[in-house]
């Protein structure tokens, strides 16, 4: 895999302090440039699809798509573009769900200054980027699923589903989540059936401490 002279990166953050610091910290380098910015989930897609980017840095906890929503998106439709996750949670459910989404590395905002940069450039070379807490975390969790039997990787729910799971946590009606995903209220109800019963739960409330778990909405 050719490495770039100079990668071109998309950031991606609600916060606009965030994205300033973001931009100067990797404008600062020679070999990283900001092309494009986001201030949410969906503008992160739309930004990776018709920007020229070689890299995504994408917040994990976004409105309208969360970063591991947008990083699963980009993914599937430009697979070429790698993906890093930024995030104020050092929370292994959160790790977990970014590797699983595709990404190549997690970096925690309060490294920012020590990790950003040289998980930029692990990225763009096509290497894994883990803080020393999340390798850690990592192998824990996978020896602990191994000795208990339990399977490892698979997901439960489609992108789709997971959208709706998140947009019900947020306490959106099924109106406003079809009017959002323009989709029928028809189609939104028989998800939200679909998705109790894969899950084994019975209502919204479940459904909201699903949603915190895998990190879809900030508790």
């Amino acid at each position: 895999m050719s490495v770039p002279l100079k990668a071109r990166v998309l950031i991606a953050d609600d916060h606009p302090v965030v994205l300033r610091g973001l931009k100067l910290v990797l404008d600062a380098q020679p070999d990283l440039e900001v092309v494009a910015e986001a201030g949410d989930g969906e503008q992160a897609v739309a930004r990776a699809l018709e920007a020229d980017v070689h890299l995504a840095v994408l917040d994990i906890s976004m409105p309208r798509k969360t970063g591991l929503q947008a990083a699963r998106e980009i993914a599937e439709r430009r697979p070429g573009v790698h993906v890093l996750m930024l995030s104020m949670h050092d929370d292994e459910q959160y790790l977990f769900e970014a590797i699983r989404a595709g990404a190549s590395g997690y970096v925690l905002k309060s490294a920012v200054d020590r990790d950003l940069v040289e998980a930029c450039r692990a990225a763009i070379r096509g290497e894994p980027f883990l803080y020393p807490g999340a390798i850690r975390a990592l192998m824990r969790e996978y020896v602990e699923r191994a000795r208990s039997g339990e399977p490892i990787g698979g997901e439960l729910l489609t992108a789709r589903e997971e959208e709706i799971v998140k947009l019900v946590a947020e306490a959106h009606t099924n109106e406003e989540i079809a009017e959002l995903l323009k989709i029928s209220k028809k189609t939104v109800e028989r998800h939200r059936a679909n998705i109790l019963e894969k899950l084994g739960m019975r209502d919204r409330v479940e459904l909201t401490r699903y949603a915190i778990r895998r990190g879809l909405v900030q508790p």
